[in-house]
């Protein structure tokens, strides 16, 4: 049940959502949950330094730049967080405890502490459902033209957590619905050899799917969370060779999938 925030709650969040090619023409929807790593100045930058704000906790380095090249490449509509994750994790319920983070990895996060109802609300209300609107509304657009639509969203991960190695290059994940995972991971991605593995370095029960659950699954949406490891995206080469690989992927389970649903002609 959606609770709503005070009506006097001031309106510090400028932007939100950003949605980039959103008449795209692809059977593909793109989301970025964690693309910025912004702080809306009211929030006094949650009480971290400059060094944490620029770290991964407070966002996935290099993952808007790889879903910006696809949503090129692929002419598909990109739906962006505009705000920190640490202020409120798009890919998170209201009612999970990791929606505000009071812990990042070993980090404390000074600014989540002690938030009164009102105040987690208003992160809510502010973020989270900008956010789940426009995502909601572009899906629901394209239902109503019988648009043939694949849900993808796109993050990075670290290669050490909390002090533990990690061999996975790129992990594809899914929750309930695999189809699309399953196509992706028939052919490995030899140009060179990554290590590709499924629901790594997470998977359903770490709660990274809400965004798959809450848009794709009720649709009966073909869907998939790429998880890329940041150090291959600390260059603009790394990052357009990551999209490249994941273009050539997709496309090719997207013609898989499809091959018995040809996109229907726009509607006037």
């Amino acid at each position: 049940m959606k609770h709503n925030a005070p009506k006097d709650m001031p309106q510090w969040v400028h932007k939100a959502v950003e949605t980039i090619n959103p008449e795209g023409s692809s059977h593909f929807l793109l989301v970025c949950e964690h693309a910025s790593n912004r702080i809306p100045p009211a929030l006094d930058r949650l009480g971290l330094s400059p060094e944490q704000i620029e770290s991964h906790i407070a966002w996935d380095p290099g993952a808007l730049e790889v879903a910006r090249r696809l949503s090129s490449s692929l002419d598909a509509p990109l739906v962006a967080a505009c705000v920190s994750r640490l202020v409120y994790d798009c890919n998170r319920p209201p009612e999970s405890p990791d929606a505000v983070c009071t812990l990042s990895e070993n980090d404390p996060i000074p600014g989540n502490l002690n938030l009164t109802p009102a105040q987690h609300q208003a992160r809510v209300e502010q973020v989270y459902e900008p956010f789940r609107q426009t995502l909601a509304n572009l899906l629901a657009n394209r239902v109503t033209r019988q648009q043939p639509t694949l849900l993808v969203t796109l993050h990075s991960f670290v290669p050490v957590y909390k002090g533990v190695p990690r061999e996975v290059e790129i992990g594809i994940l899914h929750d309930s619905d695999s189809r699309l995972a399953d196509l992706m991971l028939e052919a490995p991605l030899n140009s060179p050899p990554r290590v590709v593995r499924r629901n790594e370095p997470y998977g359903p029960a770490d709660g990274v799917t809400h965004t798959l659950k809450e848009h794709a699954l009720p649709l009966g949406l073909p869907n998939v969370m790429i998880e890329i490891r940041n150090d291959l995206l600390q260059q603009s080469a790394g990052q357009q060779q990551i999209a490249d690989l994941l273009q050539q992927q997709l496309q090719r389970a997207a013609r898989s999938l499809l091959s018995d649903h040809p996109t229907p002609p726009p509607t006037e």
